[in-house]
């Protein structure tokens, strides 16, 4: 160990430490030297483990320097190779420096690469070359053997196109090329492949009706027919591979393609030139042609062919099953381009001619639902959505919906201006509607009926959008029309009933609104619009309107957050102002929306003009009814009416004579609206009615004279006789006593103003049960308790004492 003086001040401070540490009592000293021996050890580890470190370091000394020795070997040596490279190269390519040099030998390599593409194209282009002389050398004498090059070639050439995206679109010539010699191939093919079909087809006597079927001629006709398959296979799977998810039309097979080439000339014989069947005003008549086609061979696909596609689509996998799906739909499905080629012609030559494309397109959708109904057609029977139709190739891909929509909307309004202007437009048609329900206009009814019309010439159309426009822009606004029509009588009626209006007319032209003639007026604007708005209450039901309604619902929802229109050029919000206010909480409120419906604006203006007709109707009749009324009013012998002998004998009494305009005018104008109104809108126009003229028997008869006790039982017999008026003429039970259980409030006041006075001479028993006028006077105006009392006793319940008491003062005998 080191001498103490030689320690440095923290060396000498941490062997202080060490000892206190290990000697720290007496007892300590004691194992000194174990202490000492442990730290002899200790040094003599530490003394070998610098010796180990030592060794190790001077190893990896002379290391380095043997190994940067090496390096600098490798770079001389390095510099002197790439020096003999320039040198060479300089020699090689006769250049100057080596940069000429490197470039010079990048041409020379370059054109080497270009000589080895050469070469792998001229070995292509003869492999493809070997391919196409392999197929034809062989297609005669062994058909099928040529099937296999043909679909080697189609192969190079799917791979040659697949790989110019990469390439950069290089070698356009050799794609070119293949491809070309890949079609011409495949022409020659088809055509002896097609040939040999058609000769079998000869013997088959195929297309007539009677077709020469032997078990020899089937087996040849489906050996042709597989070849032919065989040969479009490559071609469906290049089709289909690239597509992804596009929506591919189906094809039409080969060996279809040969068998309706037959039937495609005397389809073109027929229905060309100057030939009496191809008429401009029949379309059905080539319509029907093809419809006679599927019918008539059908039967034989699906007996004959439907077995050949059924063994094919077990071979070409999931992936083309569906080109064999059904044989009968791939023979439509061949017939259809015949029927394309047709219209395409067609169209142009009545596009000029309203009524010739209207009828064309209304036969083309019959045409549609027929192969629908008929044969399930469907081209694709893993796509989502059926079948669309020709009649959506027609307006939707070729672009003839809106001169269609725009005829159809012409002829429509023409037909709705007829209805209008027909004489017996506005008369109300009292034998076409239930007796319990009101009466529209003749005009109504036939607008109602306009309107079915349309919307079974637009129901078959397959589009969302085309379907929704035809609502807005033909039937909701006939609709629309209609109700202005409406909303403008009433106004008129308005206007000539006003007091400019009355002074304006003068006596002529009052007379056409005064009584049943007004009457009139109103009920054909509140009978119309009640049955348009209870047929599009029934419309909205409807499973068309519903579905329509339903999708209108999904495609807001869809759109909501990408803000697109929700059919065509309408956005949510114009869908919505012409259809329901529902449309547009789709989004927030969906729970809510279902509660819409396609007609919730149009049906809502028309109840608002039905509520409101029903009001002027009431208001009308109440004013005509008080105004006759009037000369009653004016009666002031109330209280000298004598006894006449009809109330000794207790017979009914007869009505007041002054009350008899007013009977004459309640009975006329009741019984009019009987017959035009139903049974619901009759009874609460007669309940406000009733109520109006309450309250002027009240205020004007009632509360200003005095009666005696013959002048009050007269005035009850007067309000009796009334009631039964409204009865009869509502059609009410006079025994059930309806209009008397309406005027209760006079009915009550009636019976305490015809309590009888105290008569000994009279002993009936059931005036000792009645109570008596003094008798109630006494209780009625002790006190409001006592009042109450006998109210309650005579089942009074609507008047209250004050009003009691008012009624009793107008007995002669309590006034005096």
């Amino acid at each position: 160990m080191a001498p103490v003086t030689a320690l440095s001040s923290h060396e000498r401070t941490r062997v202080e430490d060490y000892l206190n540490d290990k000697i720290q009592v007496s007892a300590d000293l004691e194992s000194l030297d174990s202490l000492l021996s442990s730290l002899r050890a200790q040094q003599e580890l530490q003394r070998k483990q610098l010796s180990e470190a030592g060794e190790a370091l001077s190893n990896a000394t002379k290391a380095s320097r043997e190994h940067a020795e090496a390096t600098r070997k490798q770079a001389e040596a390095f510099a002197a190779e790439q020096d003999d490279i320039d040198r060479r190269l300089k020699a090689i390519t006769q250049s100057e420096t080596s940069d000429e040099a490197a470039r010079s030998l990048e041409k020379s390599m370059e054109k080497l690469h270009r000589l080895e593409v050469s070469k792998g194209y001229v070995e292509l282009l003869k492999e493809a070359e070997q391919l196409s002389n392999q197929a034809l050398d062989s297609i005669a004498s062994e058909p099928r053997a040529a099937l296999g090059p043909y679909a080697h070639l189609r192969k190079i050439v799917g791979l040659l196109k697949s790989a110019q995206p990469a390439a950069e679109g290089a070698a356009p010539h050799l794609v070119d090329y293949t491809d070309k010699l890949a079609s011409a191939l495949r022409q020659q093919m088809k055509k002896y492949f097609g040939d040999r079909l058609q000769k079998t087809l000869q013997e088959l006597k195929w297309p007539t009706r009677e077709l020469n079927v032997t078990d020899q001629l089937l087996s040849c006709w489906r050996q042709d027919v597989e070849l032919l398959l065989d040969l479009q296979t490559p071609e469906l799977q290049s089709r289909d591979a690239s597509a992804f998810d596009v929506k591919l039309q189906p094809p039409v097979l080969f060996p279809l393609e040969v068998m309706v080439h037959h039937l495609d000339l005397r389809f073109q014989y027929h229905f060309s030139g100057d030939k009496p069947t191809n008429r401009l005003d029949k379309p059905e008549y080539f319509l029907a042609h093809i419809m006679d086609l599927i019918n008539q061979h059908g039967d034989f696909f699906t007996s004959h062919l439907q077995p050949v596609f059924d063994e094919r689509a077990q071979l070409v996998g999931p992936s083309l099953e569906w080109n064999f799906y059904n044989a009968s739909h791939s023979f439509i499905t061949a017939l259809l381009p015949m029927l394309t080629r047709k219209i395409s012609l067609f169209l142009p030559q009545i596009s000029t001619y309203p009524q010739l494309l209207s009828h064309f397109i209304h036969e083309l959708m019959k045409f549609d639902n027929e192969i629908r109904d008929t044969w399930s057609y469907m081209p694709d029977p893993y796509a989502a959505d059926n079948w669309k139709g020709m009649t959506w190739d027609v307006l939707t891909k070729q672009g003839w919906y809106d001169r269609w929509l725009q005829v159809e909307k012409d002829f429509a309004l023409v037909r709705y201006k007829d209805i209008i202007d027909t004489a017996d437009s506005g008369e109300i048609d009292y034998d076409g509607m239930e007796p319990i329900a009101s009466k529209p206009t003749k005009a109504a009814i036939r607008v109602n009926d306009l309107l079915e019309t349309i919307t079974e010439r637009y129901q078959p159309l397959s589009s969302f959008g085309q379907k929704l426009r035809f609502l807005i822009d033909i039937q909701i606004t006939i609709f629309d029309q209609f109700h202005e029509r409406l909303f403008s009588a009433l106004e008129a009626y308005l206007a000539m009933t006003s007091t400019i209006g009355r002074t304006v007319q003068g006596a002529d032209g009052q007379a056409s609104v005064e009584g049943v003639a007004g009457l009139e007026r109103l009920c054909r604007v509140f009978g119309s619009a009640e049955y348009l708005e209870r047929k599009m209450e029934d419309w909205s039901n409807d499973v068309f309107f519903v579905e329509l309604w339903s999708e209108l619902q999904d495609r807001v929802r869809q759109n909501q957050d990408s803000g697109r229109n929700v059919a065509g050029t309408m956005s949510v919000a114009e869908v919505a102002s012409r259809t329901s206010p529902a449309v547009t909480n789709n989004g927030t409120h969906i729970e809510t929306s279902s509660d819409g419906a396609l007609f919730d604006e149009t049906a809502s203006a028309y109840r608002r003009l039905r509520l409101r007709s029903e009001a002027i109707i009431t208001s009308t009749l109440s004013a005509n009814i008080t105004s006759a009324l009037r000369p009653y009013s004016r009666v002031s012998t109330w209280a000298t009416i004598s006894t006449p002998s009809s109330a000794a004998t207790g017979s009914p009494l007869s009505p007041t004579s002054d009350l008899a305009p007013g009977i004459r005018a309640l009975s006329t104008q009741l019984s009019f609206l009987s017959r035009a109104l139903g049974t619901a809108p009759l009874r609460r126009v007669s309940r406000q009615l009733l109520l109006s003229i309450q309250s002027y028997i009240w205020d004007h008869v009632l509360a200003r004279h005095t009666f005696s006790a013959t002048g009050a039982a007269q005035l009850a017999s007067d309000v009796e006789h009334l009631c039964s008026v409204v009865d009869s003429a509502t059609g009410a039970s006079q025994s059930a006593g309806v209009a008397m259980q309406t005027l209760k409030r006079l009915n009550e006041g009636l019976r305490l103003l015809c309590l009888p006075a105290a008569d000994s001479g009279d002993t009936s028993t059931e005036k000792d049960d009645m109570p008596r006028l003094w008798d109630v006077e006494n209780k009625l105006f002790m006190d409001n308790e006592s009042a109450r009392g006998v109210l309650a006793e005579l089942e009074i319940e609507t008047l209250s004492e004050a009003e009691a008491r008012s009624v009793l003062e107008r007995r002669a005998e309590v006034g005096n």
